[in-house]
């Protein structure tokens, strides 16, 4: 049992990425759980906010950027004078920093929680044991702070909240895109930051011209705007076909997810927009495709939804190589593969 008495206002001092923004969710709807009559608020860098907006357990956002605002002394000084004005009871600390130890130490907040380090140990009032981040799901080593503080997790699956003018938006730019009702929608994220990850372009415009033919499903290519390539060679190999519809560089996090909850069947690499689509929820299934990447470790969350297709090759995977140069462990997930399961999750469907 733990004896940390319930604090008036609790702090989340997130993480910089936006991928774990999104998995230290689950670590804020526990908090919730375990002190219902707490307000909760979350610092993060302002481009995280997103992943974060329409939180209902969330009263507030704070944004701490050591790359921007905060990056010299002058910001750290401004910063810590607005923390120590909202006078924060508890602070958990889920990135294992030295300088946001101090500063929330040099704030005030008397309840300091988070994983112990040698340096930073000595300005923690709780300072657990991590766990090795590489036999652990990333989400349970977010949590691993709160049960290492003798914490109850209630919940081990992260959240996104999809707002309602979200959904209309996605539905309207659905229509304007000439998607008609009834219509099997099939989501498909070519891109993604680490190339490795990736699937092979080609393995991509094979299963669009093959998901489309076979099963007359229109398909909706995602990503940011340095995705917009991959969407025209996609639809250059649907000659014949209905046109895919490119949301690349037409919508943001927010949009996406909304968007996302409309489709059939969603197929991405590891990767942010996986995630999210995930955590959104929505009326279909997902298909994540791993190769360099653990899904033991980033793996979506919660799995019901969703089919992991594997590489085999004669590479050691996980590797989490960054600079791998044949990509065997993606291209040895063949198109025919994903089809097979495409199939089959758009038959019961059907």
């Amino acid at each position: 049992m733990h004896n940390i008495r319930e604090p008036g206002r609790i702090a989340v001092f997130g993480v910089n990425w936006l991928g774990d923004t999104l998995f230290s969710t689950a670590v804020i709807a526990s908090l919730k759980r375990t002190f219902p009559g707490s307000s909760l608020s979350c610092i993060v860098p302002p481009r995280c906010f997103p992943v974060l907006l329409g939180n209902p357990r969330i009263e507030r956002l704070i944004a701490f950027d050591e790359k921007e605002a905060q990056r010299g002394l002058a910001g750290k000084f401004r910063f810590m004078a607005e923390l120590s004005g909202m006078h924060f009871d508890a602070v958990f600390l889920l990135h294992r920093s030295f300088g946001r130890a101090l500063l929330c130490r040099l704030c005030g907040i008397p309840e300091r929680v988070g994983y112990y380090t040698p340096k930073r140990g000595f300005l923690l009032t709780r300072a657990p044991s991590a766990p090795d981040p590489f036999r652990v799901h990333r989400i349970d080593y977010y949590l691993g702070v709160l049960e290492g503080a003798g914490l109850p997790v209630s919940v081990r699956d992260p959240e996104f909240f999809v707002l309602p003018e979200e959904e209309r938006a996605a539905g309207s730019f659905l229509e304007e895109s000439g998607i008609r009702p009834g219509e099997k929608l099939v989501g498909i994220n070519p891109g993604g930051n680490w190339m490795p990850k990736r699937w092979p372009l080609e393995h991509w415009k094979t299963l669009a011209a093959a998901l489309s033919g076979e099963c007359g499903c229109r398909i909706v290519v995602t990503g940011g705007a340095q995705d917009s390539s991959l969407a025209r060679e996609i639809s250059s190999a649907l000659r014949g076909k209905p046109v895919p519809v490119s949301a690349c560089g037409r919508s943001d996090i927010r949009h996406f997810a909304a968007l996302s909850r409309r489709f059939d069947l969603f197929i991405s690499a590891d990767s942010g927009p996986l995630h999210i689509a995930n955590c959104a929820g929505g009326k279909g299934r997902i298909i994540a495709l791993f190769g360099p990447t653990d899904p033991a470790l980033t793996g979506p969350r919660p799995a019901h939804r969703c089919d992991v297709l594997r590489g085999s090759c004669g590479c050691k995977i996980p590797c989490y190589k960054t600079d791998c140069a044949d990509n065997l462990c993606m291209r040895s997930i063949t198109p025919q593969q994903v089809l097979r399961k495409a199939l089959e999750i758009l038959s019961v469907r059907a």
